[in-house]
């Protein structure tokens, strides 16, 4: 009997003494994961400051890009009423306003391209908010625990 009872006392001695470690690692653990999630959280905000960032620069962009093409597209259809003769051209012989009017077009041209540019940076940036936004909800599905999945 007293064996017995020094066994029975010193095996729930081991479970006591065991469990604290496991307890102490759980939390650390947790406290772990915590840390991860907030950081992963942190770099996530970075990364769409960032993109709202460049949203703006990219519509600011566009904006000035339309007011050029305004300008361009005034100053065009002047120089094309005087190739026409139906506005005075003063002093400004046809070679010269031919060579103004070929500039005008190679310039509308490269605002053109630089506008589609600044659309599929725009587009790229509006996908990678939408891959964000679904990486985050698979983020949460997976952080359901077994049971409730």
């Amino acid at each position: 009997r007293k064996q017995a009872t020094e066994y029975s006392t010193s095996s729930s001695d081991e479970e006591f003494e065991s469990k604290p470690p496991l307890m102490h690692k759980a939390k650390r653990a947790l406290r772990k994961r915590r840390k991860l999630e907030k950081e992963t959280k942190q770099l996530i905000k970075q990364e769409e400051l960032k993109r709202l960032h460049k949203a703006q620069a990219v519509q600011r962009q566009l904006e000035e890009l339309e007011e050029r093409q305004r300008a361009l597209e005034i100053f065009g259809v002047e120089l094309e009423r005087e190739l026409r003769g139906e506005a005075d051209s003063g002093t400004k012989d046809e070679n010269q306003m031919l060579h103004e009017w070929f500039e005008l077009v190679m310039e509308k041209n490269k605002l053109m391209r630089y506008e589609s540019e600044l659309l599929i940076i725009a587009q790229e940036l509006e996908l990678e908010d939408h891959q964000s936004r679904l990486e985050q909800k698979l983020r949460e599905k997976m952080a359901i625990d077994g049971k409730s999945k």
